[in-house]
């Protein structure tokens, strides 16, 4: 799988909120390549704080199983709005 998502400024209150929405795994894409599952909340914790810059993330890669999450994370990302 290649990342789908280049996420950038999102606010991670209303970015925790849409993953929770998700169906799918949804994998975020460290600059090392690393990849977490943010369906897990200890990975959402560990992989976030490693992103965040002044409460917001400042550049993640996303990746997802289900295209019903993909759309709904793009749709997020480009218009700050889940539909």
């Amino acid at each position: 799988m290649t990342p789908i998502l280049n996420m950038h400024d999102i606010n991670v209150s209303e970015f925790l909120a849409v993953l929770d929405t998700c169906e799918g795994n949804v994998f975020l894409v460290t600059r090392d390549g690393d990849k977490l599952n943010l369906k897990s909340k200890l990975s959402q914790l560990l992989g976030l704080t490693q992103l965040i810059e002044g409460g917001k993330i400042a550049n993640a890669s996303i990746i997802c199983e289900n295209k019903d999450d993909e759309r709904k994370l793009f749709r997020f990302n480009l218009f700050d709005e889940v539909g």
